[in-house]
This record gives C-alpha cells, structure tokens and sequence, in this order.
C-alpha cells in the first residue's frame, strides 16, 4: 500500500506523463467519465484509491480535494535566515521549521533584483525581456499584451481556487474596481506601520528619501503593518470555504527600508562589529564600470557614507531585527495551519523577491546582478515535497508559477518560461542543466549555474566567477583564456528576446546605445567620463 504523500506524487507523475492507462479497468483518468467531476478530482480520487481510503470516499474527497496554498511573499530578504546560513546572528526559527518540513532550494533566484519586474515576471511567469517592465513602473496590466494575461492566481482561481491575497504581492496594486477580477479577495495593502515622527538617522545622500531610515523606537507588534497582515490571514484560514481549495496569498513588508521594529527585537543582537558580513564580501576590484550604471544614483546610500556616519552596524542590526520579526509572523501564520488542522493538506510556498546589499560590494540596496542581489529564500513544504531536502540545483522565481499548476492540477497556460519543479521535489538532487537567469535592465543578465556565474553587460563587458573556489565573488574570471569555454556555455543561455522598456517605464530605468556608447539612468546621459555618484 501507498503513502499518501507517494500516491500524490504517483497520481502527478501520471498527469505530467499523458495519462497513462493504469486505472479503471485498463481506463486512464482522462478517459473517465464522472459527471460534475474534474481533472484535479480524479487525481484526488486515484490518490486517495492508493491509500487504502476507498471506503467512504465520497466523503472523504470532500473533505480533502486538491491541496490548499499559502503563498508568502518576502520583501527585500536575502539569505539572512537560518536555511540558507547567510549570517551567522540570524534568527529565524519559523522558516527554519517550515525548512525541515519541506524542500530548500538553497540556490533559488529571482528575474529581477527589483520589486516590480521580479513580482511581474513571477506573476506572469514571463522573463523581465519579454514584456519590457525593467523599472518600479509600469504596472504590467497597463501594457496592452499583457491586459488580459492569466496570473497564477488567476489560474488557479480557473482551477476552482478561492484567491485572496493581503499585503504585497503584486508591486502596483490594481485600482479597486479592477481587482475583483484578479483574486476573489482582496485583503489589506501593504507598508511599514507605525512610523517615528522623524528619521532616526542623518539625512542620506542622493535625496535623502523618507525610506531611508532603520532603528528601533518604542511601539508595538500591533502597530506594524506585517502582524497586521498576519492577523487578517490567520482569520482568513478559520473562514476557509469547506466547498473550494484555498489559494491565500500573503506578501509582508519587512526587512525592506526602512527597517523599524519595536526594541525588544533588537534586544537579542550585539552593536559590536559581529554584524557586519565579512570583509571579502566587501571586495569591488577592478570591475567592469556598466557595473556601476545599473544602480547609478539611488537613495540606498553607499558603503563609504554608512561608515562615516557609523549607520553600517546600525543598519545590518536593524536588517536581522527586522527579518526575526517577519519571521514571527509568518510562525503565525504557520501555527494557524497547523491549528486548522491543514497541515498535511496544505502546500506553502515562501519567497522573497530579491535579495539586498549590506555594504558588500561597497553599496546597500539591491540593483546588481551579483549573488547578494540575486540570490533569494524558495521553500515549499506540503504533500508531495520531499521533507528536509535542500536542493542545491539552480532554479528560479519564474517556475513558481508552473510548478503550482502541476501541484494543483491546474491547466498551465501556454509560454510559461520557466519550468515546474516537481522532480527536485521529489528528489532534490535529480538532475537539472537550466540555470538561472536574471535580468536588470535591457541587455544584463546574470547566468548562474550550479558551480558559476557569468554577468553579460549591454555595452559587451563580462564578469564570471567560479562559486567552488570563490563564492565571495572577488575574482573576476572573464578575461582569462583558461575560462572562454565556461564563458561561451553560459552564454548560449542569454535570453533570446530583450524588449525595449515598455511604454510607461520610469524609477530605477537604464537605457544604452551602443552607437554613442552613452548611457542613460532615468533621463538622464552618463558617459564613461561622468563622475560615480556618491
């Protein structure tokens, strides 16, 4: 006889397969003619056949039918968390459990190391190049070919999903009277909270933006914005339809700037040097300068102004603070779960968008094709994931969206880019030769395999780094003969169409000419002559 979570996993082979004619008399599923009946309950129907439940069963598919989802959404968290052993003063008990219960994949990417293009692209599961949203604007429902673009909410709404969705998940929300036809709810928006009456920190340079600013200050759990959250999808759970599966989509704020939480998070951390990341990672050498244009003039302030205003401790404190107190909530979240009894018939499925420079490389922020921007938190745990796997596989946010579908026998719409991750949940070490690529702006791309990284520049420049011997990224390879080969093979997998940025595209925008060899950051020229901004 089965286990229940091998004969979910069997009833999915047999769907990606074609159905093979193993059920019913020499009938395969598809073959089945159940009145009111479908495709995803006929999987529930073999699977719960295999696992000895047939007695009873008409009850008992009611009762499980198709997995539910907890989608949990991160902003700007890197790998600053227990799992992926980023730091050493990180603590993160809650995505540490949810990690033993199921799948890591410890060298997951994002498209895009920027809020809009990377929740766009997972959204759409479309490549940033393929619909020209590079910047925080637009969003991608104003673009023609993508008004009536199905989501992968949208999907498995199609499948029989009740959405909801609370806090950021879409970067621009739609306006009010457009949402209902994105998602069956539309829960609370997103943001900080509470917030001190003035910055507690200096003014920063390049605008002196009101994110800007991390810290504690007295308030409490209640007032942030991501408890908040918490609180309404942990309701939403007890409020579950008993007749639909439940697809709940949670997007939470923190750690992104700016990084205020209440002082007993930071009662924990030390304020000596312990918290900076290590002196290797701070290493720029002699790069490429398109490096430099890709986050030209930001309001993150760079590594040389955090150390003289002794805000770089400060910040990297405020930054593990905040990330325990997302933690907590998402434990929450998890303990609702458990408490509805939907453990084992639950998928959750925890991400971030991006991930986020603390001085490495000389800057803060995100923006860059290197690993600490790129490189993000993917875990899935619930039936069919494999329990405490760590997949070491390079994967990325666009297959999100494929592997949900396959997950919850929804239909997959047709151009997905990126590919379900099924086999690596059933055995993380099986075999994978896609990498991961991202994207920042048109015409640069990071290509990360499981051993290297190849950074292509739109002016022609290139960057490579071998991650067995230098996983700091401080040697850059791509000059040396020895590696033209490595180059070349990371090469054929630059993606193939690269729009130009799409009607509306404003905030974080480059632009280049190889003509002129002139490139243009938000509308404004730089030349290779023009002074790096600080």
């Amino acid at each position: 006889m089965l286990s229940c979570t091998e004969a979910w996993c069997r009833c999915l082979t047999l769907r990606a397969s074609g159905w093979p004619a193993v059920v019913g008399r020499g009938k395969s599923p598809r073959a089945l003619s159940i009145p009111g009946c479908s495709l995803s309950s006929v999987l529930w129907f073999w699977a719960l056949w295999a696992c000895g439940l047939g007695s009873g069963l008409t009850s008992t598919v009611a009762e499980a039918g198709p997995p539910h989802v907890v989608l949990i959404a991160i902003d700007d968290l890197n790998d600053w968390i227990g799992p992926l052993g980023g730091h050493p003063l990180a603590h993160t008990p809650n995505i540490d459990r949810l990690a033993r219960r199921g799948t890591v994949f410890a060298n997951a990417h994002c498209q895009a190391p920027l809020c809009n293009p990377s929740r766009s692209s997972l959204l759409t599961g479309l490549r940033p190049g393929s619909t020209g949203i590079y910047g925080l604007a637009p969003s991608f429902r104003t673009l023609p070919a993508l008004a009536r673009h199905p989501t992968l909410l949208q999907s498995l709404r199609q499948a029989g999903y009740r959405t909801e969705l609370g806090g950021k998940i879409f970067h621009q929300a739609p306006v009010p009277q457009e949402r209902d036809a994105e998602v069956d709810l539309w829960g609370p928006g997103f943001g900080p909270g509470k917030q001190p009456a003035a910055k507690l920190i200096p003014p920063t340079p390049m605008g002196n933006h009101p994110a800007m600013d991390w810290g504690p200050f007295p308030h409490a759990d209640a007032d942030k914005g991501d408890y908040q959250l918490a609180t309404w999808a942990c309701e939403r759970l007890k409020l579950r339809s008993a007749d639909r599966p439940l697809l709940l989509a949670a997007g939470f704020f923190l750690p992104h700037v700016p990084c205020h939480a209440p002082p007993a998070w930071f009662a924990r951390l030390p304020t000596d040097d312990t918290l900076l990341p290590p002196a290797a990672t701070l290493v720029r050498g002699e790069l490429p300068r398109f490096g430099w244009y890709l986050h030209w003039n930001l309001p993150e302030p760079r590594l040389k102004w955090l150390r003289e205003h002794d805000q770089w401790r400060n910040l990297c404190r405020s930054y593990l603070a905040c990330t325990t107190f997302v933690d907590a909530q998402i434990g929450r979240l998890l303990d609702a779960i458990d408490e509805q009894g939907l453990t084992d018939n639950t998928l959750v499925v925890l991400f971030s968008d991006h991930g986020f420079h603390l001085g490495e490389k000389q800057i803060s922020g995100k923006n860059t094709l290197w690993e600490r921007s790129t490189r993000v938190p993917l875990i899935l745990a619930g039936p069919g994931v494999a329990a405490g796997a760590v997949c070491q596989r390079p994967v990325e946010l666009l297959d999100v969206y494929p592997t949900l579908c396959d997950l919850c026998g929804a239909p997959a719409p047709a151009g997905l880019e990126g590919v379900s991750l099924r086999p690596w949940l059933v055995d993380a070490n099986a075999r994978r030769a896609r990498p991961a690529i991202t994207t920042h702006n048109r015409g640069n791309h990071a290509v990360r395999s499981e051993r290297w990284r190849l950074i292509a520049y739109a002016d022609g420049s290139e960057e490579l780094y071998d991650h067995a011997s230098d996983p700091h990224e401080t040697r850059n390879l791509a000059g040396l003969p020895d590696y033209a080969k490595v180059r070349a093979e990371h090469r054929r997998w630059l993606p193939p169409i690269n729009l130009p940025p799409a009607p509306g595209s404003a905030h974080r925008v480059l632009t280049y000419d190889p003509e002129t060899d002139l490139a243009t950051w938000e509308g404004t020229a730089v030349s290779r002559e023009s002074p790096i901004p600080e």
